[in-house]
């Protein structure tokens, strides 16, 4: 009878326990839920009635699940929020200070805790790893990084890794991304993206305002319309589009995105094109893309098909290029809108409608009128003028006397020594200034001749300006540059805006690299002719794993060129062994 009552009792322990349990579930799903669940339970009485519009809080992981509740997903298929997990910190290296003060207390206390030191000894290393129940791993999740963890609302990084973003998950997002202030980055990785869902994306990215950083890798959509991203309204600034399969198809709607003969990309500073399938096609009209983008700073074109061809291509966009026709026809469109700064100085104003058909000894009577007046009233003038000071003069006789006239020289001998003395004082602050002018014209000359030569200044050029202001530099059309006529064709300057490309492994060979090494010349021939702080020319460019011997003369003095440019190099140090030694 013992047992039997026993177990009845565990039986009911366990019953109880198993409610309270489900009743804590029950509170935590209401809890997130708050008073949605209510308009739901009303909504299901009532099927015809229209839910509430949801206002969006501004906290991701709340605004994400509500939106995904009303798109009726279950609550198990709802893609958990959660924050990107971090490598653990590296444990600093303990102090030889505190490991000697250490001893000494030790030496000085002879039964020092014991549990302490077991704690100490039996404490486990970081783990690099997480685990997780069954096949929680390979749910979808959404990992997000924060300024702060505890403010929901400071979300900066999005993150999806391996499961498909559909249309209807596309819209979530349209929906929640654009009310997130600090969103700047979005990383999306083998994410199976279609044609409908690429144009939601580029149709609500400009609406986040500060999102300047889009990478989409290991993704393959057979339309390529990666192009759309970079659209006339997009706000990226780096675009990374790796191991996506991208072909020359691809290649060329990017080219036209980046720029044309009449619009270009004005925010897009990065590109990544590695990892793809462009040959010389593909990298030809991204090449085109570069004649009239001034904006574009890095570009990578590594692993994929280019050969000589399209290296031929990107060194005759970096050097300089002849312009088509329809190039031309622009310039000169450009050129009459602008108008050339020689026109108002020879111009004279248009002549009014009454002047055209008289001559030009012949004025208007109107004319005439005026001039008689003025001439009339400034003699009325004169001649009153001149009958005050004979009155002044007969009166001054009449009272003047001989020892007040004494006075008066006296006053006046007086009066032209102070006046003597005051304009020598002048005099030599006069020459003090004018010596001074003359340094200052000095130093500008000199500035002048090392800055510009061969331009000839004036002496009102000369004057220095009292407040120094840095120079302003406006972005000038590439069409309006300086022309140089050659076989019947106008050439300019190429694109000297690009300063980092990556053409690592890919089957360019040794005159491919000649034509890179005359575009790396040119550039610095002419930065050294016309310097200019925006345009430093090519500054990094790797070339590993190409078709050509490192032993190449063309290539081992394209490496050494570009080594010279390269700001990121510094020339090895005297006993560097050791230290490699030391840190291995």
């Amino acid at each position: 009878m013992s047992s039997a009552s026993t177990s009845r009792a565990m039986l009911k322990t366990l019953s109880v326990v198993k409610k309270v349990k489900m009743g804590k579930r029950v509170e935590k799903i209401l809890k997130d839920k708050g008073g949605s669940t209510s308009a739901q339970d009303n909504g299901d009485d009532d099927p015809n009635k229209t839910p509430e519009p949801y206002i969006c809080t501004g906290i991701f992981e709340a605004d994400f699940t509500e939106f995904c509740r009303r798109n009726l997903l279950k609550d198990n298929e709802i893609p958990a929020v959660v924050i990107r997990p971090k490598p653990p910190c590296a444990q600093a290296p303990p102090d030889n200070k505190s490991k000697d003060s250490k001893d000494s207390n030790a030496s000085k206390d002879p039964t020092p805790d014991e549990g302490v030191d077991a704690a100490n000894q039996e404490e486990a290393p970081p783990k690099t790893y997480v685990t997780k129940d069954k096949y929680a791993y390979f749910r979808p999740v959404v990992q997000v990084e924060m300024e702060n963890e505890d403010k929901p609302t400071t979300v900066t990084e999005i993150y999806i890794r391996g499961w498909k973003v559909d249309s209807l998950m596309v819209g979530i997002f349209k929906q929640c991304w654009p009310i997130i202030e600090k969103l700047s980055v979005v990383n999306l990785w083998n994410v199976n993206l279609s044609e409908d869902v690429v144009k939601e994306f580029a149709s609500f990215l400009p609406q986040c305002q500060n999102l300047k950083t889009l990478v989409i890798d290991g993704t393959w959509c057979p339309e390529e319309p990666w192009s759309l991203l970079i659209g006339e309204d997009s706000l990226l600034t780096s675009l990374s589009l790796r191991n996506n399969g991208i072909t020359d198809k691809g290649a060329v709607m990017i080219g036209k995105a980046l720029s044309t003969v009449k619009s270009s990309n004005k925010n897009l500073v990065s590109l990544n094109l590695s990892g793809n399938k462009i040959t010389d096609v593909g990298a030809v009209a991204i090449a085109n893309g570069l004649r009239m983008n001034r904006v574009l700073l890095s570009l990578s074109l590594a692993n994929n098909n280019v050969s000589d061809e399209g290296a031929k291509k990107l060194g005759e966009v970096l050097s300089r290029f002849p312009l088509t026709h329809e190039e031309v026809v622009e310039r000169r469109k450009l050129l009459s809108e602008k108008g050339s700064p020689d026109q108002g100085l020879l111009k004279s104003p248009p002549p009014s409608r009454r002047d055209r058909d008289r001559p030009g000894s012949v004025r208007s009577s109107s004319h005439m009128d005026k001039t008689d007046k003025k001439r009339d009233k400034s003699s009325k003038k004169k001649d009153t003028k001149r009958s005050d000071k004979d009155k002044d003069d007969a009166r001054s006789n009449r009272s003047s006397a001989d020892g007040r006239k004494g006075e008066k020289e006296d006053g006046k001998s007086s009066k032209t020594d102070a006046k003597k003395d005051k304009d020598d004082t002048t005099k030599g602050k006069k020459e003090d200034k004018w010596k001074k002018g003359l340094l200052k014209a000095s130093i500008a000359d000199t500035m002048s001749t090392k800055t510009s030569k061969g331009k000839k200044t004036s002496s009102k050029d000369k004057r220095v300006p009292e407040s120094d202001s840095p120079e302003i530099l406006e972005a000038i059309n590439p069409l309006l540059e300086q022309v140089e006529s050659m076989d019947n064709q106008l050439w300019i300057p190429g694109n000297r805006c690009l300063i980092n490309l990556n053409l690592s492994r890919n089957k360019i060979t040794d005159t491919g690299m000649k034509g890179l090494l005359l575009a790396v010349q040119y550039q610095i021939t002419l930065l050294n002719l016309a310097p200019s702080p925006a345009m430093k020319g090519i500054l990094r460019m790797s070339l590993t794993g190409n078709d050509v011997k490192k032993t190449d003369e063309t290539y081992v003095k394209l490496q050494e060129v570009l080594l010279a440019r390269d700001p990121y190099y510094k020339p090895p140090e005297k006993g560097g062994g050791d230290n490699q030694s030391l840190a291995g």
